[in-house]
């Protein structure tokens, strides 16, 4: 029993070292869609004066988030996963940490901000995200920053923060092709 109970904690903590080497492997290639999780942030809810105009009034990424950040440009630069755009949440904590992996400027695409308050629009904000995916034809990647519930709702999984996502267009959802792990 104690065998098994240790091949299987094992088999655990390889499968995503595995899934990561999978998810790069796509990215070298070109041609991808990758929804990126924002970098790690600092608290746990907006303040009641949020303006998405003012980084200030919004939760921002924390100094691991900047290092996470870091790291993630520095592997999209060592493993050779090419980009050639970047598309970001209108967020602050989502145009830093593009800012900072990729240094340059993201575009900034609102459908990939957080679900608005107003359920009825919600399906055009994620048919737009679709939408995107859909139409993107480069020969090197197209980077999305954006949010948990934009990923959950699009793909059924739950990223990490500063995780990777890699997808393709199925219909009206997204189907995930692989996933990394920063």
């Amino acid at each position: 029993m104690r065998v098994a109970t240790t091949l299987l904690i094992l088999l655990l903590a390889l499968a995503p070292a595995k899934a990561t080497e999978a998810g790069w492997a796509l990215l070298r290639n070109g041609g991808h869609v990758v929804l990126l999780r924002h970098a790690n942030i600092t608290g746990t809810v907006e303040s009641a004066n949020f303006d998405i105009d003012k980084c200030a009034t919004q939760r921002n990424l924390s100094d691991r988030g900047r290092q996470q950040a870091r790291k993630i440009g520095a592997l999209f630069a060592a493993r050779a996963a090419p980009v050639e755009r970047i598309l970001s949440s209108r967020y602050c904590r989502c145009l830093e940490t593009a800012r900072i992996a990729f240094g340059k400027e993201p575009e900034q695409f609102a459908p990939l901000d957080p679900p608005p308050a107003d359920d009825t629009a919600r399906p055009a904000q994620i048919a737009a995200i679709v939408d995107e995916v859909r139409d993107f034809s480069g020969a090197d990647n197209l980077v999305m920053v954006t949010h948990l519930e934009d990923i959950q709702e699009l793909t059924g999984i739950s990223p990490r923060e500063g995780e990777a996502v890699i997808v393709e267009a199925d219909g009206e959802r997204l189907r995930v092709l692989g996933r990394i792990a920063f």
